[in-house]
């Protein structure tokens, strides 16, 4: 069974072990792991921001009127001057601390001149906890606004097929947007993942290989409204050009697909991955058609037809797996 690097759905296979200071790691890259954590940790890590902060500052008002002497109601003089009002409790300080910091400010609880100590800690609690809430609240806007979401919204065909294309043996996968705004400046590439032994007799457990791809003519697209055919051609520098009807299901390989585009709306990078193995590239066949003309003259994209495909409409498809014999027929129609 081959073991895939990158799973259909275009996340990574690949696990990190032995990693030395990980947690270090990413403690220093603080607002990267914060972007990227889980929904359910980053509305835990928002909550209990706010809460800690309360509480922490709460306990440091009340550290700071228990040493005033607030807090002795039976032994406090008249003329006594408190440095919260209206604060006698451990609640009450963590009531007041909620209340300046989310700026409700009902009037029953306020700080006094008298104590300089507790002026300094609310203009401290009001500056940190606003970096604070600067940094969470931005880290929920980075991680809604990330171009991985949008990345979902493009697809791969499940399949790949290996037909002839304007005379040629190729490799062909089908790309959509399923959205109505456009993407634009889109590039195809491809890598191929095999094991590799070199002529020392080293061996590399995944050997990557560049797999290129066009459409039609092009290297890129301009932009990616219509689901798109992409073709890369197999020739005698092409990874694939080992590969024949016979032995493609014998083969251990993985064809990584990355698509990276820009998003028309924000100017933001996306890309989308995905990748094939033997068993999913399918020798002889072809797309069927998903674009069609609407009685209303519209150009309509039917999708029900995107991952289905059949055989292919050139009958020598059957006999072009022996790579030498092709050549052997085109030198032979070359000479006069």
């Amino acid at each position: 069974m081959i073991r895939r690097v990158v799973s259909k759905d275009g996340h990574s296979n690949v696990r990190l072990d032995n990693v030395e200071g990980m947690v270090k790691l990413y403690l220093h890259d603080i607002w990267t792991t914060v972007v990227d954590i889980k929904w359910r940790y980053k509305l835990t890590l928002f909550s209990a921001t706010f809460v800690m902060t309360w509480f922490i500052f709460g306990i440091v008002f009340y550290v700071i009127g228990k040493h005033h002497g607030d807090m002795d109601l039976p032994e406090m003089p008249s003329n006594h001057t408190p440095c919260l009002m209206n604060v006698e409790t451990l609640t009450g300080a963590f009531l007041f601390s909620l209340e300046s910091q989310t700026t409700i400010g009902y009037g029953f609880r306020y700080i006094s001149e008298e104590c300089p100590h507790a002026v300094f800690t609310l203009v401290a609690q009001l500056v940190i906890t606003c970096l604070a809430e600067i940094f969470v609240t931005g880290a929920f806007l980075a991680k809604l606004a990330r171009p991985k979401k949008r990345a979902e919204t493009i697809k791969f065909s499940h399949n790949a097929v290996i037909d002839k294309h304007d005379g040629k043996m190729c490799l062909i996968i089908r790309v959509a947007n399923m959205r109505k705004s456009p993407l634009i400046q889109c590039q195809l590439s491809g890598k191929f993942l095999q094991t590799y032994e070199t002529k020392e007799g080293e061996k590399t457990l995944l050997h990557q290989s560049s797999v290129r791809f066009q459409v039609d003519s092009a290297s890129d697209s301009p932009f990616l409204i219509l689901p798109l055919t992409y073709y890369h051609v197999i020739d005698k520098a092409s990874p694939l050009r080992h590969l024949t009807a016979e032995n493609l299901q014998r083969q251990e390989f993985e064809l990584v697909v990355i698509l990276n585009a820009t998003m028309e709306s924000t100017a933001a990078t996306c890309q989308r991955r995905t990748s094939y193995i033997p068993m999913e590239i399918l020798w002889g066949y072809q797309f069927m058609p998903v674009l069609f003309t609407s009685p209303e003259g519209k150009l309509l994209a039917d999708f029900s037809q995107f991952n289905e495909v059949r055989l292919s409409s050139d009958d020598n498809m059957l006999f072009c797996n022996d790579r030498e014999k092709r050549e052997l027929e085109e030198q032979y129609r070359k000479e006069p």
